[in-house]
């Protein structure tokens, strides 16, 4: 089965990025992170979705978490 990888990470203006690990430009843009999963699903039920932890934490963000 082949297992693509989505992130959901936010954006500079609090919009997100949905992308597959090796793409340049992301596959959609949404405003919530919650319609960035939903969105990710669509594009392939079968995918792995890491989410960005939307928190500043020491010198950048938070890590990712696997849903």
């Amino acid at each position: 089965m082949n297992r693509d990888t989505f992130f959901s990470e936010q954006r500079d203006y609090s919009r997100y990025n949905v992308s597959k690990s090796d793409a340049a430009r992301p596959s959609a843009v949404t405003d919530t992170q919650a319609e960035g999963i939903a969105r990710a699903q669509e594009m392939n039920p079968d995918a792995a979705i890491h989410v960005e932890r939307v928190r500043n934490v020491g010198p950048g963000r938070d890590k990712w978490r696997k849903i």
